[in-house]
């Protein structure tokens, strides 16, 4: 089980740390989305206002016969971008792509009510693993990464996966991607520590999938949530932090894993990027910027990346 795995890594290394994919359980999946309502969380919202105004020529530049989504949760803000879909001719399909069986399933029922006018499928999967395996299709095909999730990934972790996108493409196919600009640290570390605290319950939810799955007795309101700037990285970095000494016992893994007071969990990371930042790693993996969208305050935006 790739799950007991990665927590066997993570929680043996240091500092201790817990792939932010696991996040996303039934529970999880729903709490992100009360964040995305959030008033400090600026990014779902400077996105969508994104997408309302550039849908149709997004879709009609990419022009594709399959628009597939990675790590589509609820794929609400993708109905913008569906709708633009659904007025081309031809038979178009959708394919919402996620780690969450629970959550792609409704997603695929609800979007397959919702526009009768697309094929809509759903595959489950790791998108850091799993692109391999799209089957091939007769036509072009757009994917889409939003959200701003290629932040959770560190740079060798981007490297790799830009890498994998540009084997996945052909010369006609097209990536279009969420990116979070730099901007203020305020306001950044605000999105990640909202007054409400929706973000510390989200963040402890991995503990709670982590004792769900693998039989372990994390004392989740014991780990608190800590959200911080780190400037060299140009990265938010989330944290569960312990006060106290004690031992977890992870069940699957037969194994107990001692904390010390003060000592962390290192959940999550969100990079926010340059124009130049992301160009230069798009090089360096075979791929190209063919289009760049952005809010009239420039602090979000949509690359379409291509084949080089």
């Amino acid at each position: 089980m790739q799950l007991a795995e990665d927590v066997r890594m993570g929680l043996a290394s240091s500092p201790k740390f817990l792939h932010s994919k696991y996040f996303y359980d039934e529970r999880g999946s729903q709490l992100f989305d009360e964040i995305t309502r959030l008033p400090e969380y600026y990014l779902t919202r400077t996105e969508t206002e994104i997408i309302r105004t550039h849908a149709e020529q997004i879709v009609t530049d990419s022009d594709p016969v399959e628009f597939l989504e990675l790590g589509s949760g609820t794929a609400d803000k993708t109905r913008l971008l569906l709708d633009a879909l659904s007025e081309l001719p031809g038979q178009r399909r959708f394919v919402a792509f996620d780690i969450s069986d629970e959550t792609l399933r409704h997603s695929v029922d609800t979007l397959s009510r919702d526009y009768p006018a697309l094929t809509v499928d759903g595959i489950v999967g790791d998108f850091l693993q799993d692109l391999p395996r799209l089957p091939q299709i007769d036509g072009t095909r757009a994917i889409a990464f939003l959200g701003s999730t290629i932040g959770n990934l560190n740079e060798s972790e981007r490297e790799r996966f830009f890498r994998t996108i540009r084997e996945t493409l052909t010369s006609t196919d097209s990536f279009l991607m969420g990116v979070d600009l730099v901007k203020d640290e305020t306001e950044m570390v605000a999105a990640y520590n909202d007054a409400a605290g929706i973000t510390a319950q989200f963040n402890q939810n991995i503990l709670r999938v982590v004792n769900r799955l693998l039989d372990a007795n994390f004392p989740v309101d014991k780990f608190r949530h800590v959200a911080r700037w780190d400037i060299h990285h140009s990265r938010i970095e989330s944290w569960l932090i312990n006060d106290e000494t004690l031992s977890v016992h992870v069940g699957a893994l037969n194994q107990s894993f001692d904390f010390t007071a003060g000592e962390g969990i290192h959940t999550e990371i969100s990079v926010k990027f340059t124009r130049d930042m992301l160009e230069s790693e798009f090089d360096a993996a075979g791929l190209k910027l063919g289009g760049w969208y952005t809010d009239a305050a420039q602090r979000y935006a949509l690359a379409r990346i291509q084949v080089r």
